[in-house]
């Protein structure tokens, strides 16, 4: 029998200590390098702060993370060391990219090599439960696991990225997925292998958020900047050890998940590349209507809450419809208001 505590409380809390010591530390050392968010020498158009932030938020976090996985996850296997190297390619770019802000493309390439190492040690989605009844293996067709898995882990790198535009946004989503996540690891009879190391790395990534929040909710006293990819690698990751069930992790994460899937639908329709940033996202209309950025973290936190807790009881066949209803009602409401502030006062520029 294994003892909760030793899964959930203690990697959560230790993964908290650790990030919160490791954050004021790590804010010295990004201090003394000039990795700092100047927004007068910074051209980015999705800036809204006003005075030079110190990014390259992934540091603390995935000191966080390693401190508490040398704890709890010790002895290594080949799982947790393709994981966390993977990870740490992912902060060493991610570092480099927060300091010189190098091309997208160089970042996504960074990205696939980090899915590759993942999917290399066997972590892949080998089968999906089919909402209409069975289970759909996917490893009846090669290599369409390691292919499924390498666009999923890309796509969360990419689409939490995108969800850090306010302060506390992306810390709290990250760590109420985990925490959906890591229970759901949890759930089974039999607990192997791959669902413990899902379960208690779900907490180590929840505890490590919940730490680097009181550094980053408003007014935030670091970014999370680029580096901090290498969580939403890890975040990926448990997701698929979870037993593959990757609805969960799309309704638990599904606001910014639908926001990003029109931000690249956006772009490329109108013949611009996706990787390259604007001012358009669901964060970006909501203050555009003056709401405050305390409260968009709180609108996004909220719903991350609501949509984990319903993952947590729906079937396979209700997750398809709530993630349905979840595409239309955050595609219209980015619709509506994006031309609902064109039409008054055009704040978001579009």
């Amino acid at each position: 029998m294994i003892d909760k505590n030793l899964i959930i409380i203690f990697p959560l809390v230790v993964a908290f200590l650790a990030t919160i010591i490791a954050t004021p530390l790590s804010l010295i050392l990004i201090r003394k390098m000039g990795i700092l968010d100047d927004p007068k020498i910074h051209k980015h158009p999705a800036i809204i702060h006003t005075k030079p932030i110190p990014r390259g938020g992934g540091l603390p976090l995935f000191l966080g993370i390693l401190i508490a996985g040398a704890i709890f996850l010790w002895p290594p296997n080949e799982i947790t060391i393709a994981v966390f190297f993977a990870g740490f390619i992912a902060l060493v770019v991610g570092l480099l990219d927060d300091k010189f802000d190098i091309s997208p493309y160089i970042r996504f390439a960074t990205n696939i090599l980090s899915a590759l190492i993942v999917v290399s040690a066997g972590i892949t989605v080998s089968f999906i439960t089919n909402p209409f009844g069975g289970i759909l293996f996917l490893n009846q067709i090669e290599f369409l696991p390691q292919l499924i898995s390498i666009v999923w882990i890309v796509w969360v790198m990419n689409m939490l990225n995108w969800s850090k535009g306010v302060d506390g946004q992306m810390p709290g989503i990250v760590a109420i997925s985990a925490i959906v996540i890591g229970m759901l690891s949890l759930r089974f009879p039999i607990i192997d292998q791959n669902n413990l190391i899902s379960a208690q790395l779900s907490f180590i990534i929840a505890g490590s958020s919940l730490g680097f929040l009181i550094f980053n909710f408003y007014p935030a006293k670091i970014f999370p900047g680029y580096s901090a990819t290498a969580i939403y690698l890890l975040l990926a990751v448990v997701s698929i050890l979870s037993s593959a069930k990757l609805a969960t992790a799309i309704l638990v994460m599904g606001v910014p998940m639908m926001d990003g899937l029109f931000t690249v639908f956006r772009r490329i329709m109108t013949g611009r590349s996706p990787f390259w940033h604007d001012k358009k996202h669901l964060h970006h209309l909501l203050l555009g209507l003056g709401l405050s950025q305390r409260k968009i973290a709180l609108f996004y936190w909220l719903f991350s809450a609501i949509l984990g807790s319903l993952a947590l009881v729906l079937s396979s066949r209700g997750k398809l419809f709530a993630i349905i209803m979840l595409l239309i009602i955050v595609g219209g409401g980015i619709l509506y208001l994006s031309r609902f502030l064109k039409r008054t006062n055009g704040k978001t520029n579009i």
